[in-house]
């Protein structure tokens, strides 16, 4: 099992920044892919970035050049620096992490942009 806890979520005006981040604990050697999903209200969940054990990185192309994936091994923590905020990323940021097998979630963070 792995645990994911989410933070650093708010309200922010547009084209302000936020920081979210998300610390694993449990069985993380089984981890090979972490990242980040959302959801806005009415909408079905996205992939906004991931992160590869390798350290390849992939965006959505709604986010590209204003988001910014990394990751801390030492702290088991992934990273997601949101630059340039639309009102367009309103949505509840899950965390995500992968294993061969296993898929896990975190509960969420709003993020909230205003116009």
């Amino acid at each position: 099992q792995v645990q994911l806890v989410e933070s650093g979520g708010g309200l922010v005006q547009t084209g302000g920044s936020l920081r979210l981040s998300c610390a694993a604990s449990g069985s993380i050697f089984s981890i090979n892919v972490r990242g980040w999903y959302r959801q806005a209200p009415g909408k079905q969940r996205e992939l906004v970035a991931i992160i590869a054990s390798g350290g390849r990185t992939n965006y959505a192309d709604s986010v590209k050049d204003r988001f910014t994936i990394s990751r801390d091994n030492a702290k088991n923590t992934v990273y997601l620096q949101m630059d340039s905020l639309k009102p367009e990323d309103t949505a509840v940021y899950y965390c995500y992490a992968a294993g061969v097998t296993y898929a896990y979630w975190g509960q969420g963070t709003q993020v909230t942009v205003s116009s």
